[in-house]
């Protein structure tokens, strides 16, 4: 298959889809953002005006061609244009996660040599003035929000306002040159330049085209039907692969609206505001707000709570049969009506989901049981896979065709192959050029005839061609007697519960399978309060007997199921325990993508590891923490080990047969 495929007429940048967008949806709203509590909104003829503008003010601030530019903020029609400009000028954005402190941001802007920095807010210029001490390359930085900027010294600092209006005043002087360096930009132009989350080591960046991010987007909203009159809702990291596609790639080439939430408390407001037509999240957001519905329902009256028991029960059994058109009984039909009425209808309007044609979720595994919920309320939830390096898409579920226990077919326009050890392979026309100034790492990733090596464990249906994906290839691992040790599959389990935030499953090489677990303090806090238990912190609700009861609950409900699965029943969970603090970023023990750093946290919690294998009671420690502010402490927990019944082997075999 040939991956050089020509561009379609002139559409070879994002610039060039902005122009056809400005001819063909010129008076459709491209964006909006929220800001005091009112929605604004910007036609494509404003949006292509504004982000003129801003290409102008940059190139009188200086931006050459091949200049690497940061982007560091929240969702914000201005940073999103600011991409769009900063390309018009022949440079390269590289958005980066605005929750990174300074030591994270100083690596990425380092690493890319970046000479301009658009900040969101104060809080990210203070980062990258704390970096520019020992990063000399950085010749402007630019803010969008210009509270408590007042007082700062403005020779290299400038407001995007400014810039903008500089931009305008000079257009005569500059617009030969912008035009001049927009017609210069082709279909192996970089579009965008987006760092990995780093889960092994330091974070790499992936370079990509305007052929990956076009492609990808023109196949991918033609697989569902992406029209412009789409709405979405950008919340989500502008550093991570998967809002650069919706937000910018996808929105582009469809023409629909972006939509900015006006900050992360207000997010679920918005979102039912708004209403979105297509919807993506990963699934800690999905396991978030199922787990604000169970907290809800336990408040509720005992009316309320049996009506919504009784018609959940309905959508269970027949709620992802009615949304595939498959056939179902009359009276079947009739109840999951009523529910639609009394419950699923009411529910979700409050999840914002109301208008979700399709929706999709993505990053890592999805529990099959947060899954099934949503499908089951007649959410077109599917799941995708994919990665950065291949512009997110590689498998997708088609409508009808999906499943909680797999991650879809081969994306259109995708080649997908399993290795002799079982790793997934895959090469599309969103395959990455390269990771920057890193050639040895591209070459081991992507071979002369480019297939990408995903790095993950998986294996396609016979029967429907559907893949499914395992673990990540270096976690999939055996216990000690031969059987297949893959710790996602359990942890996406526990964290259907909302109780659970986060597991990490332990067993490698080992005679049985442990775990650490992380509650959620939203949940378990609203428990203790109906319950009128006091508590003073998280260490002490964590360690409450009480509640180490209902995760021992939850653990061995999980056994009973992972026995079920004869391939990997060996990862019952013989004991855990409750960590005395949440697993956190800013700690290391997780991506910015929240995805578990295991040789972090095996290296960290070596004393917690032994402790669970020697059969100790108890266990006391001394964990390094690091506050919002970036001071580092410690705090000291004693910890109880606690032992989950497991299904014996007998059982084991017999459910499987």
């Amino acid at each position: 298959m040939a991956f050089d495929s020509p561009p379609v007429g002139d559409l070879q940048s994002m610039p060039a889809l902005l122009a056809r967008n400005v001819r063909k949806f010129g008076a459709r709203p491209a964006y909006r953002e929220k800001e005091f509590g009112i929605w604004q909104s910007w036609t494509w003829i404003e949006t292509a005006e504004e982000i003129r503008a801003m290409a102008l003010g940059l190139l009188a601030l200086g931006l050459e061609r091949g200049d690497h530019v940061a982007v560091i903020g929240r969702n914000r029609p201005a940073h999103y244009w600011s991409m769009v400009a900063v390309q018009m000028c022949g440079a390269v954005p590289v958005p980066l996660y605005q929750d990174a402190v300074a030591e994270e941001m100083a690596y990425v802007l380092d690493h890319c040599g970046a000479r301009f920095v658009i900040c969101g807010d104060q809080e990210q210029v203070d980062k990258v003035i704390e970096v520019q001490e020992h990063i000399h390359h950085i010749d402007q930085v630019i803010y969008t929000d210009k509270r408590g900027m007042r007082k700062y010294d403005h020779g290299h600092l400038n407001w995007l306002h400014d810039i903008q209006a500089e931009g305008r005043a000079g257009h005569t002087r500059f617009d030969e040159e912008l035009d001049r360096r927009i017609a210069e930009l082709d279909y192996d132009s970089t579009c965008v330049m987006l760092y990995t989350s780093g889960t092994t080591g330091k974070p790499k960046g992936v370079v990509l085209s305007n052929r990956n991010i076009i492609e990808t987007s023109k196949n991918s909203a033609t697989f569902d039907h992406l029209k412009e009159r789409e709405e979405i809702l950008a919340y989500l990291p502008m550093a991570w692969v998967g809002d650069f596609i919706f937000s910018m790639g996808q929105a582009f080439w469809s023409g629909f609206c972006v939509n900015c939430p006006e900050s992360p408390d207000t997010m679920m407001t918005d979102l039912r505001e708004i209403g979105p037509t297509y919807y993506f999240a990963p699934p800690r957001i999905f396991e978030t707000q199922l787990t604000s519905v169970m907290i809800r329902m336990e408040d509720a009256g005992k009316f309320k709570k049996r009506l919504f028991d009784k018609y959940m029960a309905v959508a269970r059994r027949v709620g992802p049969a009615i949304l595939d058109g498959k056939p179902v009984s009359g009276m079947d039909k009739f109840r999951y009506w009523l529910g639609n009425i009394f419950v699923y209808g009411p529910l979700k309007n409050t999840l914002g989901f109301s208008r979700v044609r399709v929706g999709y979720t993505a990053g890592e595994a999805i529990g099959p049981e947060i899954f099934d919920f949503y499908r089951s309320l007649g959410i077109n939830l599917k799941q995708l896979y994919g990665q950065t390096e291949a512009s997110v898409f590689i498998t997708q579920q088609p409508d009808g065709q999906v499943r909680s226990d797999t991650v879809g077919v081969p994306s259109p326009g995708v080649e997908v192959k399993i290795g002799d050890n079982g790793e997934v392979f895959y090469r599309s026309p969103g395959t990455f050029e390269e990771y920057y100034k890193n050639p040895d790492s591209t070459a081991d990733t992507k071979d002369a005839e480019g297939w990408v090596a995903t790095g993950d464990a998986g294996f396609f249906e016979e029967d429907t061609g559907h893949l499914r994906i395992i673990d990540r290839a270096k976690d999939v691992g055996k216990m000690a007697d031969g059987s297949m040790f893959a710790p996602k599959y359990v942890e996406n389990k526990l964290k259907f519960y909302p109780d659970i935030l986060e597991a990490v499953v332990l067993g490698n090489g080992r005679d049985r399978c442990t775990a650490f677990i992380n509650i959620d303090l939203t949940a378990v806090g609203n428990w203790a309060e109906r319950n009128n238990i006091a508590y003073a912190s998280y260490q002490e609700l964590a360690g409450h007997p009480r509640v180490l009861d209902t995760i021992r609950s939850h653990v061995e409900e999980v056994n009973k199921s992972v026995a079920l699965d004869p391939m990997l029943s060996g990862c019952q969970i013989h004991r855990f325990l409750v960590l005395h603090k949440e697993l956190d970023a800013d700690d290391g023990e997780l991506t910015r993508t929240r995805k578990v750093r295991r040789n972090i946290i095996a290296e960290k919690y070596d004393d917690l590891i032994a402790a669970l294998y020697d059969g100790s009671e108890t266990v006391s420690t001394e964990t390094e923490v690091t506050y919002e502010d970036g001071r580092k402490g410690s705090i000291k927990a004693t910890l109880t080990l606690v032992d989950a019944v497991v299904q014996p082997v007998a059982d084991k075999r017999m459910a499987a047969e």
